[in-house]
């Protein structure tokens, strides 16, 4: 229990809930409400009903095609088990705005083409497909989306229930009109499968400190809220302070002793620069995790998944590119036609990494000077291949050893990282995942040398980014913005 004066203890909490939001704030709003607007409903479907509905497809239709259910068609259902469980959004005819259902479906059809566009490739270049019946996998890419569709729209009138049946859903209200408080209401309101009623607000300020909160919503201050939840039987309470607020916090519990609700605390998760957000254990011990790695579990295993299949087929694409260059730099300056340099990897451990060598230097120590335009170091074709990024093609064969992917942050020198480390913050989380030959920085303008704090800071802003919104489909539409524009690049020298 705190020590201070009550008044003062009173100010300090009244400060703390009226701070300026940072600039960050529409970002995190929008992170804070995916955080705590993950239905348990969707989670089930998208990591066990989709892909169990999709295996067993597959399971069925091997009876009249009599292929038998070996270890070959065993790897073929991980494989769509696996990505079913990643790809697919889950509730695709549940989406909020649910008058619009073919915006669901159509999504859904998208994903379902990116699962099959993906196993035939892998078993293009893996040479699996040989061990299937074109007509038994052309017969599971068709059936497979009309049997989840028919399980979706099964499950729709169950879960679905109009929102105005009031004696379905249960009632609650949010303590502290505050940012994460403010989050949690318009998730409860939008999301049509919580099946909650929120009534509003109790918060010991006035309204006039409440910006954006309707007076209608404001039900009352912490001290009418034992009465209130007696008088119309809520369900839920969701405590939204700050952690400063522990008296208050400790003495309402105390209130709300007699009472049948259920109560939750809202973490106040605004005070962190949220990369990857969740819930998990330890040991059976509950912890909130406010920055890890988007690549953890099946993620991780899509993620170089994913690499495998774009690496193999991009060199299988550009190998007599990379052997022309290769001839093209021996033949004209001095030197090994590769350039390795030590770059941070996943988790800041150092990698080597290749690049076509376009310079007469070999710098890797702890001074190193990037490129500018006009830079005399060039090599005779070496300012064309920077501009082309033909001298990042080796790169490929660091994905295929593990230590980088096609996406991420790009690798800086480490003589860079040190420098910048204690310059900017949040430098050192982009290397929580491997770096990447492209990148989401790189395809928004921020590729090519860095000569102030500002562009750097600006690189690191979208690294970041990427860390938070992680998608295959981000992925996809980093390298289709790079194919798209790796010609005539001014940024890039």
């Amino acid at each position: 229990m705190s020590h201070l004066d009550p008044q003062l203890q009173q100010a300090g909490i009244a400060a703390i809930d009226d701070a300026p939001m940072p600039p960050r704030v529409s970002s995190l709003n929008n992170r804070f409400s995916e955080f705590v607007n993950a239905a348990p409903l969707v989670s089930v479907f998208k990591s066990f009903v989709d892909p169990v509905v999709v295996v067993a497809v597959l399971y069925l239709l091997s009876i009249p095609f009599q292929v038998a259910f070996d270890g070959y068609t065993c790897v073929l259902a991980a494989f769509g088990f696996l990505l079913s469980a990643q790809v697919l959004d889950g509730l695709f005819l549940f989406v909020p705005g649910h008058e619009r259902p073919l915006f669901g479906l159509g999504r859904f059809a998208v994903q379902w083409l990116f699962i099959c566009v993906t196993l035939t490739l892998l078993g293009w270049v893996s040479g699996f497909a040989a061990y299937f019946h074109p007509p038994f996998i052309l017969a599971w890419f068709v059936l497979a989306p009309a049997a989840l569709i028919g399980v979706h729209a099964l499950f729709r009138p169950i879960f679905f229930l109009p929102r105005d049946s009031v004696e379905t859903q249960r009632r609650a209200v949010v303590i502290g009109a505050n940012r994460p408080g403010v989050a949690l209401a318009e998730a409860l309101q939008t999301d049509p499968l919580h099946r909650i009623n929120w009534l509003g607000y109790f918060d010991d300020r006035e309204l006039a400190r409440l910006p954006g909160v309707k007076a209608s919503r404001l039900l009352g201050t912490l001290r009418d809220l034992p009465s209130y939840v007696r008088h119309h039987g809520v369900h839920n309470i969701y405590i939204s302070l700050p952690m400063s607020s522990q008296p208050r916090v400790l003495a309402m519990l105390d209130a709300l002793s007699d009472s049948t609700a259920s109560i939750y605390f809202v973490p106040d998760l605004f005070v962190f620069d949220l990369i990857q957000a969740r819930f998990d254990h330890v040991a059976g011990i509950p912890v909130v995790a406010v920055c890890e790695s988007p690549f953890m579990g099946l993620r991780g295993v899509l993620k170089r998944f994913s690499d495998l299949v774009l690496a193999l087929l991009i060199l299988a694409l550009i190998w007599p590119v990379m052997l022309g260059v290769a001839i093209a730099v021996k033949l004209t300056s001095p030197g090994p036609v590769l350039f390795k340099q030590r770059r941070y990897g996943a988790d800041g451990e150092s990698i080597l990494v290749y690049k076509f060598r376009s310079m007469t230097v070999m710098e890797d120590g702890d001074k190193v000077v990037q490129a500018t335009k006009q830079d005399q170091r060039f090599t005779p074709i070496g300012g064309f291949l920077r501009r082309s990024s033909l001298d990042e093609l080796p790169q490929f064969i660091n994905v295929l050893q593990g230590r980088m992917s096609v996406v991420g942050p790009r690798p800086h020198a480490n003589a860079h990282n040190e420098q910048y480390r204690s310059l900017i913050k949040g430098y050192m989380m982009r290397h929580k995942v491997k770096p990447g030959i492209t990148g989401w920085a790189q395809v928004n303008g921020f590729r090519g040398e860095t000569d102030t704090l500002e562009k750097m800071q600006r690189r690191i802003e979208f690294d970041l980014d990427y860390l938070r919104n992680w998608s295959i489909w981000l992925d996809l539409k980093i390298v289709a913005k790079t194919a798209s524009s790796m010609a005539g690049d001014k940024n890039a020298y």
